[in-house]
């Protein structure tokens, strides 16, 4: 049964793969603006945040364009939010790359750098481990799929309920989390060919019922 493709919005704050996730997004005729006005970002049905570097300036980035609490504020009214790497990482509570800084906090969490790992950053194609196959951003998609990574931090949630996908470097770090209806992915999924294309029109039709971790 086909769904209707909601308008996906993505947060232009000086730190995405713009250009890739416009093509990925046309690629599969859904209909996609690229915006860094509140007023836009407020009024949008679905919310993706990018993210390549370093999390403080990212973070300060969102401050500066006076983001930070309209995307807050989106997620509490249920708007489906997705984030792709750094961009996962900024919905955490807090970050530990190069010292202590404050996240988006929309999922109890950490975000801690690899250790015990002779090569770093984690860069190349994974294979990832389906956890909850129930999971919206995952139909259609197999434990084994291999997925593009390139990062040095890796997102740890408080709660275990919330990593949906997990894939080994070194040790099993969370590749993918849920909470509520906020989902994230450590890989870029505009890089990662057939597999990406299939999450990316997973989340343009998800609906605001779809969230598979809702809160006690």
């Amino acid at each position: 049964m086909s769904a209707e493709k909601s308008t996906v919005t993505i947060i232009d704050y000086g730190v995405g793969n713009l250009a890739s996730l416009r093509n990925a997004f046309d690629a599969l005729g859904i209909p996609v603006q690229i915006s860094s006005d509140p007023r836009e970002i407020e009024s949008a049905e679905k919310l993706l945040l990018p993210g390549v570097g370093a999390f403080a300036p990212a973070m300060q980035r969102l401050v500066d364009l006076q983001l930070t609490e309209v995307i807050r504020q989106k997620a509490k009214q249920k708007t489906p939010v997705l984030g792709i790497c750094l961009g996962m990482q900024l919905f955490f509570t807090t970050s530990y790359e190069n010292g202590e800084h404050q996240g988006l906090d929309l999922i109890p969490g950490e975000v801690r750098k690899f250790t015990g790992i002779e090569k770093i950053p984690h860069m190349g194609w994974n294979s990832i481990e389906i956890i909850d196959q129930s999971s919206a951003i995952m139909q259609g998609i197999a434990s084994g799929t291999y997925y593009y990574f390139v990062h040095s931090y890796y997102c740890a949630p408080s709660d275990h309920h919330d990593v949906v996908v997990t894939c080994r470097y070194g040790a099993s770090f969370a590749a993918s989390v849920n909470h509520e209806n906020i989902w994230g992915v450590q890989f870029h999924p505009e890089k990662s060919q057939k597999p990406g294309l299939q999450l990316l029109s997973n989340f343009a039709t998800t609906g605001e019922t779809d969230a598979t971790h809702p809160s006690d």
